[in-house]
C-alpha cells in the first residue's frame, strides 16, 4: 500500500470547459526530467515541492514543459531516489507529497489507487465499490483513473478489466506490462 501525503491547493474550475485546475500559478511549477526503464519521466512541483504530474513520453493527456515553469532538479530529489529503487526492485512503497488536483470524484479515485498493494491488481468494478459508486459508475471511474496525472507513484497500472484483461493505461500498454512484469503480477 503507498502512502503519500496528499497536499491541496485551491482549486479554479472553468464554468467553460468543466476543467478543474490546482490555484498553483504556473511561475510557481517546477519541473526536471528523470531517465526510466519506461523512457524519460516529466516530473512536476508546486512551489512546496510536493508532485503535481509524472509523465511518460506520448503520454496520453501528458504535460509537456511550458516556457514559464522553473527548471529546478532540487524539489524533486527524493521523487528521483524513490524512482530509483522501485525499478531497481528496492522499493514498493513511494512516501512522497503529492499535490494533483481534480474533482472531488477524480480524487476519491486517485486515493483509491494508492491503497492498491504493490504487486497487486484489481478490477475498475473494484475501485468504484471501494469508492462506494455504483457499479454504473465503471466508465466514469475507468475516466478518472486515465486522468490519473501521477503515472507510476499513484499506481493506475494496477487497474486491469474485470476479465483480467489489461485494459487502457494513458502510458500504453507496453508500459503497464513492464510495469506489471516489474511488479511480478505477470511473468516475463
Amino acid at each position: 500500500m503507498n502512502t503519500m501525503t496528499p497536499t491541496t491547493a485551491p482549486l479554479t474550475t472553468n464554468t467553460t470547459t468543466g476543467t478543474t485546475t490546482s490555484g498553483t500559478a504556473a511561475a510557481d511549477t517546477y519541473w526536471t526530467r528523470v531517465e526510466s526503464p519506461l523512457g524519460t519521466l516529466l516530473l512536476t512541483a508546486g512551489p512546496d515541492g510536493a508532485l503535481t504530474s509524472l509523465s511518460v513520453p506520448g503520454q496520453k493527456g501528458g504535460r509537456a514543459v511550458r516556457d514559464d515553469w522553473r527548471q529546478d532538479p532540487g524539489p524533486f530529489r527524493a521523487a528521483e531516489e524513490q524512482l530509483a529503487a522501485y525499478f531497481a526492485g528496492e522499493l514498493k512503497d513511494f512516501r512522497l507529497p503529492l499535490s494533483a488536483a481534480g474533482t472531488p470524484f477524480r480524487e476519491k479515485v486517485w486515493a483509491a489507487l494508492d491503497d492498491i498493494p504493490h504487486g497487486e491488481t484489481v478490477s475498475y468494478g473494484e475501485i468504484a465499490a471501494r469508492i462506494g459508486a455504483p457499479r454504473a459508475a465503471v466508465r466514469a471511474v475507468g475516466g478518472a483513473i486515465g486522468a490519473n496525472p501521477l503515472l507510476i507513484v499513484r499506481p493506475c497500472h494496477r487497474v486491469i478489466g474485470a476479465d483480467g484483461s489489461l485494459t487502457g493505461y494513458a502510458g500504453g500498454l507496453d508500459r503497464k506490462i513492464h510495469l506489471l512484469t516489474h511488479e511480478g503480477v505477470l511473468r516475463p
